[in-house]
């Protein structure tokens, strides 16, 4: 009786985990991600303060990735420095599909090329840049500029899809 028990309480966890669970073609479902705990977990990695990175909400959004708010997304998370020259600029995305993800990390990549192309100023600035990524992992999709912080940064996305 108690192996019996142990076998359901298993099968539960592993159904509530979302491990184990199949799409209706049979392929392994992927449990959504929570894109604020991803971000919060950056934001300790790196030491920003609470107030050191800004939201970028409506035409702000609009004027640093054009396009971008009209991509259906489940979640979206857009943050810039609130006053520094610092270049961290972090956009996290879920989007209804892949081919949303797509279009997104198009839209995320002409960011990265406006400013290596003379967008960013100063020349830590353009370094920067020069290194920032657009990485896309099915619907989800990231840009990453962060000077001090790119690799550390990429590796916490990447990360969540292993």
């Amino acid at each position: 009786m108690k192996k019996r028990n142990m076998a359901w309480v298993l099968a539960v966890l592993l159904l509530v985990s979302g491990c184990g669970g199949r799409t209706e073609d049979g392929e392994a479902e992927t449990p959504e991600l929570s894109l604020s705990g991803l971000y919060a977990g950056m934001e300790e990695i790196c030491g920003w303060e609470e107030d050191y990175m800004a939201d970028l909400e409506g035409e702000l959004l609009e004027g640093y990735y054009p396009g971008l708010s009209e991509i259906p997304a489940k979640q979206r998370i857009a943050k810039v420095p609130a006053m520094s020259s610092d270049v961290n600029e972090v956009v996290l995305m879920q989007c209804e599909t892949e081919e949303d993800a797509e279009a997104a990390a198009s839209i995320l990549q002409v960011r990265i090329d406006t400013q290596t192309e003379g967008g960013a100023w100063y020349p830590e600035s353009l370094e920067a840049w020069k290194n920032a990524a657009v990485l896309r992992e099915g619907a989800y999709v990231a840009l990453i500029a962060s000077g001090a912080n790119q690799e550390t940064l990429e590796e916490q996305f990447n990360l969540q899809f292993q």
